[in-house]
């Protein structure tokens, strides 16, 4: 009579434990990981599962942008929906592993702002769960989507085409440094992208004449000899190609050419921000906030081969003058009436 009723009672658990919802899985087993969660959701709460190359610290700011997004779309982290994070701190080989665990918690969404190598772990990780990314590469060329109108298949987000400014961010370079013959590039050849931005930076430079190098540095532990490299062979300006991992590590970046009076170039506006000479890009702020906007879409019932990729309508240009002041520069007026900010 005792064991028949162990056996009902262990019967009983074994169909509660089989009953709990995603959400509370994955937030007992994000609690287990040091991760994030809240057990106290409801029971069918969804789960959006949040990949990125870089780190939590740096990009703190655009994780924030992602969630306010979020909100427009009537999600809350913690309220009505959960967030895991998974982190590969610019490792990008831990991306499909990073992916491939957050497909086996059965999240909701697969989120990839940001990141392009992070897009399609994600991609080759799953063809069911929807996927929304943001990335600086064209989603075409890749095979991120087969059209912009109508993405099809299970992925969809936005593009902030900063890969493709390459020319025009050169030519900003060659304005200010009237003359310059010698240009360097700093590229990760890890990025799917990154040889489509050396060419693209290549045949600008041959049309003024110049000269190019170009650096690679494939971790965080390369940035410093890298630029030691940079340093050494004293080009007249340098251009920082879009790369999560760059941004991961822009203050270090904005540092050493600041230190060694490099005139630099980035695609950020947040390079500036920390000291960085000159910038030109798509306001990676609000495309975060565009990102978890579309995801918020996508567990709103919208279908993601249905959902437009969106691009940018606008690029900033932002020029911080106290570094050129520190470096020695003179900012052309021409350059300052055209600039969308001057830090001063």
């Amino acid at each position: 009579m005792f064991d028949m009723r162990r056996r009902a009672f262990m019967a009983l658990i074994g169909a509660a434990a089989a009953g709990w919802s995603v959400a509370a899985r994955a937030a007992l087993a994000s609690e287990a990981s040091g991760q994030r969660g809240d057990s106290k959701l409801p029971a069918m709460t969804p789960v959006i599962g949040f990949l990125h190359q870089g780190s939590p610290d740096a990009y703190a700011k655009f994780a924030a942008a992602f969630r306010k997004g979020l909100g427009e779309a009537g999600y809350v982290d913690g309220r009505n929906v959960l967030i895991e994070y998974r982190w590969a701190h610019g490792e990008s080989n831990r991306l499909p592993e990073l992916a491939a665990d957050l497909v086996s918690r059965r999240v909701t969404v697969l989120a990839t702002p940001g990141s392009i190598a992070a897009t399609l772990a994600a991609k080759a990780a799953t063809t069911a769960i929807p996927i929304v990314f943001m990335a600086g590469a064209d989603p075409v060329q890749t095979g991120v989507v087969s059209s912009l109108n109508r993405p099809g298949g299970n992925v969809t987000g936005v593009s902030s085409m900063n890969n493709g400014l390459g020319a025009k961010q050169l030519g900003l370079l060659h304005e200010l440094l009237h003359g310059a013959r010698r240009f360097a590039v700093l590229a990760n050849p890890g990025n799917p992208q990154s040889q489509s931005v050396i060419a693209e930076v290549e045949a600008a430079v041959s049309t003024v004449g110049a000269q190019l190098e170009i650096l690679t540095v494939t971790t965080n532990r390369d940035i410093s000899s890298a630029f030691a490299g940079i340093v050494q062979r004293r080009p007249d300006g340098l251009l920082i190609s879009p790369d999560p991992l760059f941004t991961n590590r822009l203050v270090q970046l904005a540092t050493l050419a600041a230190r060694h009076a490099m005139p630099a170039i980035y695609s950020l506006r947040e390079f500036a921000e920390a000291g960085g000479l000159m910038t030109y890009g798509s306001n990676f702020t609000d495309l975060f906030r565009q990102a978890g906007n579309y995801t918020g879409r996508v567990l709103n019932g919208e279908k993601p081969a249905e959902m437009p990729i969106l691009q940018p309508v606008k690029f900033e240009f932002v020029i911080n003058l106290q570094t050129a002041a520190a470096i020695g520069l003179d900012v052309p007026p021409t350059l300052l009436a055209g600039a969308d900010e001057v830090i001063e």
